[in-house]
């Protein structure tokens, strides 16, 4: 399920995350991701100003998406249903969560939206794999273990593909990439 949009996350390879302080400034470091060549982004919804950040942070997407029509626009940070509403609303082609919270992975699932939840744990990966999900999020991969954890898993999760945050970095990026069970990384480090 998603296999098509993973595929394209695939091809980016690093997909940058973006923690949104305002339309403006989000704006410009999309610009230096079309710039670098990079064809995708995860917009984080990371606020402590509740719905008021929530809503600049969804009209941010809309911005990107109508100024960056090549670029591949994701929304991270998504930890219920609203905020993946919101998000598909906005724009956003896919969704990252840090954790599996059944009811936002059922409403992307309802909704035909790619949704790449988080997962920490061989019991997560079932219960990804109950919906059909085959690519998922692996967050926070360096301090669960990192390299070591995802090469574990791949021997009783073969069809599972990863996505690890959380500690990537410019020194260990390649060394995720070169994972046969790693479909792309995310991490903060792209654009700054």
């Amino acid at each position: 399920m998603f296999e098509t949009t993973a595929e394209k996350m695939a091809q980016v390879g690093v997909i940058p995350v973006i923690t949104v302080k305002d339309v403006d400034s989000t704006l410009e470091t999309a610009a230096k991701a079309i710039e670098k060549g990079i064809g995708a982004v995860e917009i984080t919804f990371r606020t402590n100003d509740g719905n008021p950040g929530y809503r600049m942070i969804a009209e941010t997407i809309k911005k990107v998406r109508e100024n960056f029509p090549g670029l591949m626009v994701g929304a991270g940070t998504v930890i219920n249903a609203e905020l993946a509403e919101m998000a598909k609303d906005a724009g956003a082609e896919f969704i990252v969560s840090p954790g599996l919270n059944p009811s936002t992975v059922e409403w992307c699932i309802d909704n035909k939206m790619p949704v790449f939840p988080g997962v920490a744990t061989p019991s997560e990966v079932e219960l990804a794999l109950s919906y059909g999900l085959t690519h998922l999020k692996f967050f926070p991969a360096e301090a669960l273990g990192g390299i070591k954890m995802l090469k574990a898993l791949s021997g009783p999760f073969p069809q599972i593909k990863f996505m690890p945050t959380g500690g990537i970095n410019e020194e260990n990026y390649v060394a995720y990439r070169e994972l046969k069970n790693v479909f792309c990384v995310g991490g903060s480090w792209v654009l700054n």
